[in-house]
């Protein structure tokens, strides 16, 4: 049986075509996000000392962190994901994602690297950053920078390979636009807005603890 994947000659044997629609598999993932991303910031109400900032920096880290984790970390250790003849939910997402970037179907090597070392790293230090911005641990902004710079670098390795293989993965315009550039782009801007303000709250703080020494 044939697949809708692009590029056409793309040999994926044993294909089992997707039994969701693509509302069924967006549906779920959007609610899920809102209701964390709301209870977090309910529950960051609760923190004292806590800017609104640091509260939807909270938000973005538990997201982030969790998707990282469940969604990235089923596609690394899921190798035969499209073959399934009962296929679970993130077994569909993928396929359906994989009409924007078909790289993941066919397990491109580089992609699956980055996905892996996201997963793997930071996933858990995507968490680790809302306890520590909860608990205004000193390596908070330390930490915020050092992931950012990896979600960074990896979105650069994505995109730069993409772009090296072929930039052919996607099934139209409109896949390539909401899933290949849309999805990815929250990994683009929000890390490095976030590796701004963290940039300067540490020179901030080695400014201080300069003019604290002087003295």
């Amino acid at each position: 049986m044939g697949h809708p994947y692009a590029p056409a000659e793309l040999q994926l044997p044993g294909y089992v075509p997707l039994q969701l629609s693509q509302s069924q598999i967006l549906a779920p993932y959007l609610g899920t996000s809102l209701l964390l991303v709301l209870a977090i910031w309910l529950v960051s109400g609760r923190c004292r000392g806590l800017s609104k900032i640091d509260r939807l920096l909270m938000c973005w880290w538990a997201f982030t962190g969790l998707t990282h984790i469940v969604i990235e970390g089923t596609f690394v250790f899921a190798p035969g994901f499209f073959r399934k003849e009962n296929p679970n939910y993130f077994d569909e997402l993928w396929k359906e994602y994989s009409k924007g970037d078909s790289r993941y179907v066919a397990r491109d090597t580089a992609t699956l690297t980055v996905e892996a070392i996201t997963a793997v790293l930071e996933g858990p230090a995507s968490l680790l950053a809302v306890y520590a911005i909860a608990s205004h641990k000193s390596y908070s902004h330390i930490l915020q920078f050092t992931v950012c710079l990896g979600q960074l670098y990896g979105c650069l390795v994505y995109f730069i390979t993409a772009y090296l293989d072929g930039f052919n993965f996607w099934v139209s315009p409109f896949y390539f636009w909401a899933y290949f550039i849309g999805a990815n782009s929250f990994w683009v801007w929000i890390p490095t807005l976030v590796a701004m303000r963290s940039w300067k709250k540490i020179c901030a703080a080695f400014r201080a603890e300069k003019v604290k020494k002087t003295k």
